[in-house]
Formats: structure tokens, sequence, C-alpha cells
């Protein structure tokens, strides 16, 4: 099940919100352990069982973590315990995530002919994966306390509005709200128009320029022009923020109306006028557990250059390989190592002298290559984009790309815009204050209007974080 599909709008989440509202405070998270199970069951139900395993398995390692600090047992046994927590939930991810992949590589490697395993990738795993790993690694830091009760800690490991596609939500980050949560109308509200706008991002936004290029894609290999090239890489560019910030948004929005605050992922990451600022923009959860819990510990910056790399390294090796079982990945997290060292190194300095138009537009141009990266699963079909985009072996332009281009400019235009802050600039500059929340609310209703036409049409509407 996910949000953008009339099941969860007119179904599940109505039923979820009705009676959360109206259950007493005591049974809300055991309701919404239980309806987060069956919103995860809706799609998969053989691997609840390994969610499951996975709230019981660190609920018990940080019960037990805790329990030999307070009896000042030797300081080995919470050692023990947290690498048990990280070896037992790495071995799940990587079992199901990343077992066919090595053996995929070692059969073209070698000739041999080993078989796959064909394994479904449980949905979301890498999401709830990352966030009890923190949660065990924060216990053994001393720096939140290990929660006691098991129907409030699995409430927080599978909480739906962001089990499957994030952000990733550490225990820390809605500690004091696990238990106690504050509820008001107005909270509400807001939260039900973040929802909304989300929605509409991916309904009206995302799913339509993804649709394009799913047709740019196809033509790889066959006619693929330049320009074309170009207007497909623009057209992914736009597709994945509209999606993933739209999916976030919907879960801050959820996560709101059941009065939880979730972390921002997205701060308007294609205004940067860097690629490390890009990256403090994107996708802000996983850079943040990244940094807290592999780079920082490896040493971070603090031990020489060769050093700082070398972490580098490692950092955007697993990044890489965090969001797919595919060479493409590795190549893509790679590609940021190289240019997030050169930034480091040279390009920042230089920088400076140079003017912000300059600047935002290197960092697109870098931005929407490494996406064609990230997009292109087979690197038969990469290597052959790669080529076009570049105009080797591939004609400029055709007919057919200027009707595409010429056709969808205004599209593109209003993809750029809604990128930025700039609507929300104009919204406060034009509209008065007293009457914002009135055109917000008028705005939103609109915007869930045509959502659900589209939807109900039953429209193109893909899911980019199965692999995930």
């Amino acid at each position: 099940m996910v949000f953008s599909s009339i099941i969860f709008l007119c179904g599940f989440l109505t039923t979820v919100l009705l009676l959360y509202y109206v259950l007493p405070k005591s049974m809300r998270n055991g309701w919404l352990f239980l309806t987060s199970l069956c919103f995860y069951a809706w799609g998969e139900p053989r691997y609840v069982l390994i969610m499951l395993f996975s709230t019981f398995f660190d609920y018990g390692n940080g019960r037990l973590i805790e329990y030999f600090r307070k009896k000042e047992k030797p300081a080995i046994l919470p050692r023990l315990v947290l690498i048990v927590s990280i070896i037992g939930n790495l071995g799940i991810l990587c079992f199901f995530k990343y077992t066919d992949f090595v053996i995929g590589t070692i059969n073209h490697l070698t000739g041999s002919s080993l078989e796959l395993l064909r394994l479904a990738l449980p949905i979301g795993i890498s999401f709830y994966t990352f966030q009890t790993m923190s949660y065990t690694i924060d216990v053994y830091r001393g720096e939140i306390k290990a929660q006691k009760n098991l129907i409030s800690f699995g409430m927080y490991v599978c909480l739906f509005p962001q089990l499957i596609a994030g952000p990733i939500v550490r225990y820390r980050d809605i500690e004091h709200q696990v238990d106690t949560r504050v509820h008001t109308p107005e909270r509400v509200a807001a939260g039900m128009q973040r929802f909304l706008i989300g929605l509409a991002k991916k309904v009206l936004l995302a799913n339509q320029i993804g649709r394009l290029w799913d047709e740019v894609l196809g033509m790889t290999g066959n006619g693929l022009t330049t320009a074309m090239a170009w207007f497909g890489a623009i057209a992914f560019t736009f597709q994945i923020y509209f999606d993933f910030s739209g999916y976030s948004d919907m879960a801050i929005g959820l996560g709101q109306m059941l009065g939880f605050t979730f972390p921002e992922n997205f701060d308007h990451p294609y205004e940067a006028t860097s690629i490390t600022q890009f990256w403090r923009k994107w996708h802000i959860t996983l850079g943040s557990w990244f940094r807290e819990y592999v780079y920082i510990p490896l040493g971070g910056n603090r031990k020489g250059l060769a050093r700082q790399i070398c972490n580098l390294f490692v950092v955007w090796f697993l990044t890489g390989l965090w969001h797919g079982a595919g060479w493409n990945f590795v190549l893509w997290g790679l590609y940021y190592f190289v240019l997030l060292l050169l930034e480091k190194t040279i390009l920042l300095r230089v920088f400076e002298r140079i003017p912000r138009l300059i600047r935002h537009v290197y960092s697109m141009l870098m931005v929407m290559i490494g996406w064609v990266i990230f997009a292109c699963d087979d690197l038969g079909v990469l290597g052959q984009y790669l080529k076009a985009l570049f105009g080797i072996g591939a004609p400029l332009t055709d007919a057919r790309t200027v009707f595409v281009w010429s056709s969808n400019a205004l599209f593109l235009l209003i993809l750029a815009v809604g990128a930025t802050t700039l609507p929300a600039r104009l919204c406060r500059k034009i509209i008065p204050e007293k009457a914002r929340s009135m055109a917000l609310a008028g705005y939103t209703i609109a915007l869930l209007a045509v959502s659900l036409a589209l939807l109900v049409a039953g429209s193109y509407n893909p899911f980019l974080y199965f692999r995930f």
C-alpha cells in the first residue's frame, strides 16, 4: 500500500485517524503498532515477520545494554550486545538485498553458473534497519534511555508514515513523543496541508514527468539524440525530487496528524551552488545517519587528509550500495565521492571567485549526470545513454526532439520553479498574512481534488522505493 493510492487515502488513513482520535491515549501506541503492521502486510505479508524480528531483537538488545550498564557489569558485555545487534541487522539486510548481487557478480567474473536465490526485497528494509541500528548505538552511547514498553518500541519501528520511504527517524528524534504527544486542531490541520502538498508533488508533478522519462529511456540505442538525452536527464531529475520529497512531505504531514515531529528530509536541494551544499539539502536524514554512525566514528576529518579521503570513500561507497544492489549505484556513490573530494581539496576555494549562477549551473549539470547513472541499472544502457548525452555517435536533435522540448517547455518551467523557494516567497509577498491560512486551505483542497481525479482515472503511479 502506498500513500498515493485510493485505498490508502479513502480507506486505510481515514480508519486509522478516526479510531486514533477516539481511543484513549493509553491505547494509541498499540493502535498505531497494529495498523502499521497491517499497512506493511498489505503488500508483503510474509516479510512482516522480518520486521517483527528486528523489533524484538533490538528491543531486547537495548534493554540488555542498559541493564549491563546499570549493574556496572564489565564494559565488554554491553559492547558485545551492540556488536551482536549490528551484525544481526546488517546480516538480515545484506542477505535479502545483496545475496543475488554478489552471486551474479561472481558468475560474471568467474564464468560460473551459481543459481540466484531470487529473493524478493522486503519493502523499506534499508530504512527500518538503519532506524533500529541507530537506536541500539544511541543506547550504548548513553544518549537515550532504552524503551521499556515493547508496544511503544514496536510502534516506533513500524510506524507507517515513515516506514517504507523515510525520512530516517532516529529514536532520539522522537524519544519524548513516543509516549507523550500533543494533539491540537492547528497541528492536525497543518499536517493535513503538508500531506496534501506532498501528494500533489507526487501525483501531479512526479508521475507526469516520470512518464516522459520512461519514454526517453526506452529510446536508448534506438535513435536517441543528444537533446533528447538531456531532456530525459532533466525529466528524471525532477521526477526523483518531486517523488521523494513528496513522499517525505506526506510522511511528515502524517506524523504531525499523529502528534509527531519528524526531521526534515529536503531543503530545496536544486538551489545548491556546489555538490557539498546539495548533499546538505538532499535526503538530509540519510546524510546525517552516515555522518554520525560511519564518517565520524571512522575519524572524520580529524586524522589528516589521507584518512579523510579514505573515510569519504567508505561513506560514499556504502551510500551508493545502500540505495540498491547494482553496480550503477556503486558507481553513483563513487561519482559523488570524486566530486566531493575535488570540492573539499580544490574547487570550494575556486568557487569563492566564481559568480553564483555559474556555480549553480555546474552543480545541476553534475547532479543530472549523477541521476542518469542512478537511474540506469543496466550498465550497457548506461553507457549508451551517457554517449548520447555527450553527443558521441548521436545526432544533436531531430523533429521529434524539437516537438518534445517545445510541447513540454511550460511544464519544465513549472517544475523548475516548484523546486525552489520562489513560490513560498511570492505567496508571502502577494497574499496578506491574515488571508494566507484561508488561501492555503483552498489551494490544498484544489490539489486534493485534482490528485484524486488522476488517481481514480488510474494514471501512471510508479513507486520508486521498492528496491530500497
